[in-house]
C-alpha cells in the first residue's frame, strides 16, 4: 500500500497530521520529502513575478491574514 501524508517534525519526531491505518508495530517503510511553502505552491496561480521568498513572507505575516482582520 501506498500512502502520502502530511507530518510535522518536533523533537526528534514525525508526528502524523490524521491517524494512520497501521497495526500497532507494524513495520513500513518511509520516504520523507521536505514540504514546499504554500507561496511556492501557488506563486503560478497568482502570477507572482517577484522573489518567492518575499511571497512567502506576505503569505505568512500574521497582520496580512485576512481571517484576522477587524
Amino acid at each position: 500500500m501506498s500512502l502520502t501524508i502530511e507530518a510535522v517534525y518536533e523533537n526528534g519526531v514525525l508526528k502524523p497530521s490524521q491517524p494512520l491505518p497501521f497495526k500497532e508495530h507494524e513495520r513500513v517503510q518511509v520516504t520523507v520529502e521536505s514540504g514546499m511553502s504554500r507561496a511556492r505552491q501557488t506563486a503560478g496561480l497568482l502570477r507572482w513575478q517577484g522573489d518567492p521568498d518575499a511571497l512567502d513572507r506576505f503569505i505568512m505575516d500574521p497582520e496580512l491574514d485576512p481571517l484576522e482582520g477587524p
